[in-house]
């Protein structure tokens, strides 16, 4: 494992879906709050240094039109009419915080359709640190997209969860490996003071 040193100027925190309709369904290797608890301590330190905080959240029209609906074995079954007004709404304990930049996406990833690559780039961010639920979904998504886009990445691990801890894992060890620095958050927090 190579040492890791976060320069805050550089680089963005970002959160994936930490909202109320989503912190609160089953998940593992750890629950929902443990992620939630875990992202706050980077956000709180990324802010306090003057970092770039991202938190991205899904949201739909309420008609649903704006849902993926491509053909596939295992469809989503969403209706966005039958939601609570607050599933889309931040975990109170990440934000939003003055400063902080909200992206809202319609798809897994936070990069296709919405604007975080222009607002990283104008913020000439090299380097995120990503976080959220899931880890295999939205997380991943989102790491791959960066990737392409020749961002560095590292991944809090224990700021993360999914489905299943079998999930979780293969993407940390087969994909994240090979993209970025798998570490803790305290981890990511000592790279940050150093």
């Amino acid at each position: 494992m190579t040492s890791l040193t976060v320069d805050p100027r550089k680089t963005a925190l970002v959160l994936i879906d930490l909202q109320k309709g989503i912190v609160g369904r089953p998940t593992a290797p750890r629950s929902g709050p443990e992620v939630v608890l875990n992202a706050a301590r980077l956000a709180d330190r990324f802010r306090a240094l003057g970092a770039t905080v991202v938190l991205v959240h899904v949201a739909f029209q309420p008609d649903s039109k704006d849902i993926l609906n491509a053909p596939a074995d295992m469809p989503a079954q969403f209706n966005a009419s039958a939601l609570p007004p607050s599933w889309s709404e931040f975990a109170p304990e990440i934000g939003p915080r003055p400063g902080d930049l909200i992206i809202t996406k319609r798809q897994w990833g936070a990069f296709y359709g919405t604007e975080l690559d222009l607002q990283l780039r104008r913020r000439d961010v090299r380097t995120i640190v990503l976080g959220g639920i899931s880890t295999n979904i939205g997380v991943e998504s989102t790491a791959r997209s960066a990737y392409e886009h020749g961002y560095a990445q590292v991944f809090a691990e224990d700021a993360m969860t999914s489905s299943s801890a079998e999930m979780h894992e293969f993407a940390i060890k087969n994909i994240f490996s090979r993209v970025g620095n798998v570490r803790s958050t305290d981890e990511v927090l000592s790279a940050l003071a150093g």
